[in-house]
């Protein structure tokens, strides 16, 4: 217990203590904190000067590092200003490139302020710098001196201006446009100019071009008139096939070289570029055209090969010329049905001009092939070349109205198989053999020396049925003459060779005749008449030559002509030697039968024109009066 009782004092004795402790603390606490606030009364007024110190040296400092920053910026606009106004320099392309892509760049990723409006200016600038530089290239690529050869040579494209013009189309193809960037200050001007830029590339473009074809078109149109018809016709068309192709070649630059490559775009501007090669073949076909009507019956062959010609490349000219450029205009189609009109008068006017050669020939008159007789077989001859054209010309007048009027028209139905067109060519040929020999029938007949037109008319329905049937040039010309028409041909020869017998050599024959006065004068008058009328056969002869240019049929005529005369001449000698009908028989039988058969064979002779003979010169004058010539 009294243990207890003396803890329990000493706690107290500590707890004391420890409270004097405490209440000493707390006194020095409470003095120290009254000091602290009167030291912090003291320091406020220091400490808040010296913020705002630090705060203004801060300040300061953001100042000068932005100065610095800005003063950079603008060192560094400067520069690629004046790099973009100067323009593009040899060697700087990709670096002028560059500075307008981060132009751009600034523009689409910050907001359309003033400084913006000024950058896009500069891109504007920027962009048309390099416009004038692709304006400038294609130029260069657009301009010289054509080949002015025989033949058309086109220049391309210079492979050098093309891999320069790559890179600068694919950065003006990157340009903003409004409708990819709607927001961009300069996206209307760029496109105006981008327009106008590629407006000029087919101008200059389509210019060259017509530059280098102008020459040959002027050279076809004009070698037309002088050349064969059916080469002029060839030629034209190797012309539209030389535009078709350098039109072709220019519209796969075009859409490898245009900054715009829409659609509508790609069409307007190659519609641009053809306009310079429509505009030069529509004034080619003009004045061909207007050469063909001129003179129908002269360019008939011409007509036939430049529609021929200009058919074939009908398809590839509504895919390069129209399709492309989303053209609806189709020149070459107009000028097709231009040509053929003129060639669908040619048969009715060809047949017409046969008909008519037989009421022209008045005055001096040839017993050799005359002209129509030539230029119908030259016309026979040259169809295969054009068979097409023919075929197609024929189609479209219908099966025998080439008689204008006097045939038969017929429905008018869609070409089905090639045998239509046999058919067409034959009867156009029958009616064309028909009145050939019709017309030389009634010029023969319209001679008042029936001798003469009979040699005449054996001449030249010889010269018809040597070149189309039994000598033609060609296989396919004796394949146009139909049956009826060879028999015809063949007809006619042996008609005509049957009247030349008839009026050169039956009167010889009429003379040597039996009749009922046996008496010696009669027979006198018999030889005297004889000779005479064979010396007139002479002089016929010695003028008028029959079948100069058929060594094969002259000796068969005078086969014919030795077996026709000579045996009824021996027999009448023969017949009269023996009764002393003279003391001189030399005075009236002039010549032996062998003598008259080698005279009559030397008519058949080919012999140099340009030297007549005496007894040719004695019988000018009959040959005039009779209205002929040689």
């Amino acid at each position: 217990m009294d243990d207890e009782t003396a803890e329990i004092e000493l706690l107290e004795q500590n707890l004391n203590k420890t409270r004097q402790i405490s209440q000493r603390m707390t006194s020095i606490l409470t003095s120290f904190d009254t000091r602290l606030v009167k030291l912090e009364k003291s320091i406020l007024p220091l400490y808040t000067s010296t913020q705002q110190l630090t705060r203004r040296a801060k300040n300061i400092e953001s100042a000068l590092m932005k100065i610095d920053e800005i003063a950079s910026y603008q060192e560094g606009i400067a520069a690629e200003e004046a790099l973009i106004l100067r323009g593009p320099q040899p060697g700087q392309m990709q670096e002028y490139m560059e500075v307008l892509q981060r132009m751009n760049a600034t523009i689409a990723f910050g907001a359309i302020d003033g400084s913006a409006r000024e950058t896009a200016r500069l891109i504007e600038s920027g962009s048309k710098k390099l416009m004038q530089l692709y304006t400038k290239l294609v130029a260069e690529a657009s301009s010289g001196t054509p080949i002015n050869g025989p033949e058309f040579e086109p220049i391309p494209f210079s492979p050098s201006i093309v891999s320069t013009l790559h890179p600068l189309v694919d950065f003006l193809r990157a340009l903003p446009l409004p409708s990819t960037h709607p927001s961009h200050p300069a996206a209307p001007a760029i496109q105006s100019s981008l327009k106008e830029a590629q407006r000029g590339y087919a101008e200059m473009r389509g210019g060259w071009l017509r530059k280098c074809l102008d020459i040959y078109g002027k050279r076809v149109v004009e070698r037309a008139s002088t050349v064969d018809g059916i080469t002029a016709g060839q030629e034209f068309g190797t012309f539209v096939e030389n535009i078709l192709d350098v039109a072709e070649e220019e519209y796969t630059h075009l859409t490898d070289l245009v900054p715009l490559t829409s659609p509508s775009m790609i069409s307007s501007t190659y519609t641009t570029l053809l306009t310079p090669l429509i505009s030069m073949f529509s004034s080619a076909l003009a004045s061909l055209s207007s050469l063909i009507k001129r003179s129908l019956h002269r360019h008939t062959l011409l007509a036939l090969s430049s529609l021929s010609s200009l058919a074939v490349h009908q398809a590839r000219w509504e895919d390069i010329m129209c399709r492309r450029a989303n053209r609806k205009e189709n020149e070459l189609r107009e000028g097709v049905l231009t040509i053929r009109a003129s060639c669908q008068r040619s048969f009715p006017e060809f047949l017409a001009d046969i008909k008519m050669a037989a009421s022209s020939s008045r005055g001096e008159l040839s017993t050799g092939v005359i002209d129509i007789t030539l230029s119908t077989v030259e016309y026979i001859e040259r169809i295969p070349e054009v068979r097409d054209a023919v075929c197609m010309v024929l189609q479209s007048l219908g099966d025998g109205n080439w008689k204008m009027g006097e045939g038969t028209q017929v429905g008018k139905g869609a070409r089905t198989t090639e045998v239509e067109d046999q058919t067409l060519l034959e009867h156009f040929m029958y009616d064309a053999v028909n009145m050939i020999v019709n017309t030389l029938q009634a010029m023969s007949r319209s001679n008042k020396r029936p001798a003469f037109g009979s040699i005449f008319l054996l001449n030249n329905v010889s010269y018809l049925l040597t070149h189309l049937l039994l000598k033609p040039t060609s296989p396919e010309i004796s394949a146009l003459i139909s049956k009826p028409a060879q028999d015809i041909l063949r007809s006619n020869f042996r008609t005509a060779k049957a009247a030349y017998f008839d009026s050169n050599f039956s009167p010889l024959l009429q003379t040597l005749a039996d009749d009922k006065d046996k008496s010696k004068s009669a027979t006198k008058e018999k030889f005297t008449r004889f000779f005479d009328l064979f010396d007139e056969v002479t002089e016929r002869h010695a003028l008028a030559r029959v079948l100069h240019e058929d060594e094969e049929g002259r000796e068969t005529v005078a086969d014919e002509a030795v077996k026709l005369v000579v045996p009824s001449l021996q027999r009448f000698i023969q017949r009269n030697l023996g009764k002393e009908f003279s003391k001189n028989p030399k005075k009236y039988i002039k010549m032996s039968a062998e003598e008259v058969e080698s005279l009559i064979k030397s008519f058949y002779l080919e012999r140099d024109s340009t030297v007549p003979p005496p007894a040719e010169r004695a019988t000018n004058n009959l040959l005039i009066q009779a209205g002929w010539s040689r």
